[in-house]
């Protein structure tokens, strides 16, 4: 069976489990490879970048050649091939998940029960909960939302059509240590380096088709056009900028301000400017439009995997022919 038909097929059917089942609670690859990846930092660590590189190189290149290997054990097995993309595509991808824990803390505050919010609130991002109003909480959320749809499903989408099992595994090992070492804590202010700038390398595509499929999923294209076009560019992440100027412009309200993480005060640029606040129901809005966007990612990320394939087999023709 052909390569682009496997992943078809194999990343559908992963994406299905994500939706009837969400992550496993126990035993989780990623978790286990958190784990795996932290004794490597425990053996290798020195405050120095390029022991830091080196972490990031054997971590990632480990997930990749082990996928690579378990792809070529199943390629002459269609059901083996499409059944090792389905478990794959299941790992990698978070999109259930990251509903359900947005859903949670907008349902708690809907109640009123703010603490109850706080208190769910780091289970989807890093930042300090507990100097947080309702409102600010809602914006968090939103946040979050837009840019986890983008790092825990189209991203790795993206990656699955470009490199198959080994793209998909490798974009969330690199995901992974991104949010384990890349960020700018004094421990990991230069060992964290190389595996913060290879996220935003490999975040680039699928943050872009994420903004680009927000708009087009969106209740408001041209909002979410303009919003990205004049604010991305002012975030000081360059794959966070536009998909949550993109989800701000869409959903027609304001995102960005000033946040805490781990006692560190963030002020960060305005997003869509002219929106209105965030409000508790956007959180239900975000969801459905993260929903949205994964469904046409998955469409995306079939068709580009064809291309790559016809591409493919006409250069070997071509060389063929030489």
């Amino acid at each position: 069976m052909r390569a682009d038909r496997v992943f078809a097929y194999g990343a559908t059917a992963g994406l299905a489990c994500d939706l009837l089942l969400g992550d496993p609670r126990r035993g989780h690859p990623v978790a286990l490879f958190g784990r795996a990846a932290g004794a490597v930092e425990h053996a290798l660590w020195r405050d120095h970048r390029g022991w830091g590189a080196l972490h990031t190189a054997v971590c990632v290149g480990s997930v990749a050649a082990t996928a690579a290997l378990l792809s070529r054990i199943t390629r002459r097995g269609p059901a083996a091939s499409i059944a090792l993309t389905a478990a794959a595509t299941w790992t990698v991808v978070g999109g259930t998940s990251l509903g359900r824990e947005a859903r949670a803390i907008g349902a708690a505050l809907a109640a009123g029960d703010t603490e109850k919010a706080r208190g769910r609130l780091p289970h989807l991002c890093g930042r300090d909960p507990h100097a947080l109003d309702e409102q600010q909480i809602a914006r968090a959320v939103v946040e979050s939302v837009a840019e986890n749809t983008s790092d825990a499903v189209v991203g790795a989408l993206v990656w699955g059509a470009v490199a198959g099992v080994p793209g998909l595994l490798a974009f969330r090992a690199v995901n992974t240590l991104d949010a384990m070492v890349g960020h700018r804590s004094p421990r990991h202010r230069r060992f964290g380096w190389a595996s913060a700038r290879l996220d935003d390398v490999a975040g680039w595509p699928g943050a872009r088709l994420t903004a680009a499929l927000a708009a087009a999923a969106g209740p408001d294209a041209m909002g979410a056009v303009r919003a990205w076009r004049s604010d991305a560019h002012r975030h000081p992440s360059p794959n966070a900028g536009p998909v949550e100027a993109s989800f701000a412009g869409a959903l027609g309200v304001r995102l960005g301000g000033s946040l805490s993480y781990g006692g560190r005060i963030e002020h960060r640029p305005v997003l869509h400017g002219t929106g209105r606040p965030v409000a508790v129901g956007d959180i239900e809005r975000a969801v459905r439009l993260s929903q949205r966007v994964t469904l046409l990612a998955l469409g995306a990320s079939v068709v580009g995997r064809s291309l790559f394939q016809r591409a493919a087999q006409r250069r070997r023709g071509l060389r063929g022919t030489g």
